[in-house]
């Protein structure tokens, strides 16, 4: 199965079996995620309440859409990072609706297959991509 879309990681992760296919899901999710220039990885970058280093970068296009480079130095947490951003990349500010983010991710059960740091840090990646949404707008 190709993984393009967050509806693909969905069906992806209700056909595995366990939680190491789905974390080794989520490591191959990271991996093809653009590199991050390291220019960009910068304090004002850094995601706050992340146990790893996270970067969030976003780049208004020409239509008001925003797109993000992103990178993580975990690479489960780099897969994370992947997913929140399916539903976030690519959209005009005003579509970027972190409850329904939290919602989507939560549907996927990784708050109970997560340690408490990284479940800490998804939730400061998710709030963090509103806080440049609202900026941005």
């Amino acid at each position: 199965m190709t993984i393009a879309t967050f509806d693909d990681v969905e069906a992806e992760f209700e056909a595995l079996d366990d939680w190491d296919d789905r974390y080794r899901l989520l490591i191959d999710l990271g991996r093809a995620l653009p590199q991050m220039p390291a220019a960009l990885k910068t304090e004002a970058t850094r995601v706050r309440g992340c146990a790893s280093q996270v970067w969030l970068h976003p780049q208004a296009d020409a239509a008001g859409r925003l797109h993000f480079a992103a990178d993580s130095d975990a690479a489960i947490v780099k897969g994370l990072v992947a997913l929140v951003l399916m539903l976030a990349d690519d959209r005009a500010p005003a579509e970027i609706d972190t409850t329904e983010i939290r919602t989507r991710l939560d549907a996927l059960g990784l708050s109970k297959h997560l340690s408490s740091n990284r479940t800490q840090g998804l939730a400061s990646m998710v709030a963090r991509i509103g806080d440049l949404a609202r900026e941005a707008a």
